[in-house]
């Protein structure tokens, strides 16, 4: 029988994200903290702190180097920011479907890329987890590029999510996403983009009326650890958490992949007006950005990517 010290010699980890805990990101945060208690015979905890509890996005990122906070989900821009190859993924218009996704998230190329986080941070990427598809609402009808000329769009404060929206004469609007669902109720702004299991969790649907299936960002979310584990933990114990890690942001990836997928036909259930468009059309209006001054990533790298089968 374990002695009344024992819970003293157990080792807590924190684990901090922006995103709900209703969503699957959390859901699974919390399975591979189970998992990873069971599977070190309760040496180690995960405490898991959602919805944004440890602070914004680049407060977890500089938690990672401050000691705060040991493992995250970061966005891959925001990665590009301490390693600019990792920003590709979010890119316009990157990816042709799902399946060239999972085709990089498999393939030496984010190795090689994982890689090059590590030797630039110090710290290790764990999983890469599927966000989804990235569509713009609107109260209007949009099936071509011209469709979006000088409409308002919100987007997230970064490089790679103006490019899109100024390549078709919208007005690229960053703005905090706590702020996004007012300003479209009061006509602050026209639209904004998301995937499709956002835009229901967030409620966007009740002041949009149409989602224009643009798909123009196959978005993700890197699964990040610091590199102070590493060093901390015997490496079967770090191994061990890397692959539930990897487990984790599987599951995660397939819980949004289905809840997107069904999504398609929830929607005008509700009343909302789904409309497919011509992708081809809006990413000849990018395409010649992708390896313009916005990109930090090589041609190379890019190549390898568009190889990808």
């Amino acid at each position: 029988m374990a002695g009344p010290g024992s819970a003293l010699a157990q080792t807590e980890l924190r684990w901090g994200h922006v995103y709900e805990s209703q969503s699957p990101y959390h859901e699974w945060t919390l399975w591979a903290a189970e998992a990873f208690e069971d599977q070190t015979d309760g040496r180690y905890s995960i405490e898991v702190f959602p919805s944004s509890s440890l602070g914004k996005q680049t407060d977890l990122a500089e938690g990672l180097q401050l000691g705060t906070v040991d493992i995250i989900y970061d966005g891959q821009f925001f990665a590009g920011r301490r390693y600019g190859p990792m920003a590709i993924g979010s890119a316009p218009f990157m990816f042709r479907d799902f399946a060239h996704w999972e085709a990089y998230r498999d393939s030496d190329l984010f190795g090689d890329l994982s890689a090059g986080y590590t030797e630039a941070t110090g710290d290790d990427v764990a999983g890469l987890v599927y966000y989804g598809q990235r569509h713009v609402t609107s109260n209007v009808e949009i099936k071509t590029p011209a469709d979006m000329e000088g409409m308002k769009i919100r987007v997230p404060n970064a490089s790679l999510y103006k490019m899109f929206p100024e390549a078709v004469g919208a007005n690229a609007t960053p703005m905090a996403f706590s702020e996004v669902y007012l300003a479209l109720q009061q006509g602050v702004v026209d639209a904004q983009e998301n995937p499709l299991p956002t835009i229901r969790f967030k409620k966007l649907y009740e002041v949009q009326s149409h989602i224009a299936l643009t798909g123009h960002i196959t978005d993700a979310l890197l699964t990040i650890v610091s590199g102070r584990l590493s060093d901390s933990m015997s490496d079967k114990d770090y191994e061990t958490l890397m692959a539930i890690l990897k487990e984790a942001a599987a599951g995660a990836s397939a819980d949004i992949r289905s809840s997107e997928l069904e999504l398609i036909d929830w929607f005008p259930e509700q009343g909302i007006a789904v409309d497919e468009v011509d992708r081809e059309l809006f990413r000849a209006a990018v395409v010649d950005d992708l390896n313009g001054p916005s990109a930090s990533w090589s041609r190379e790298t890019f190549d390898r990517l568009q190889a990808l089968q």
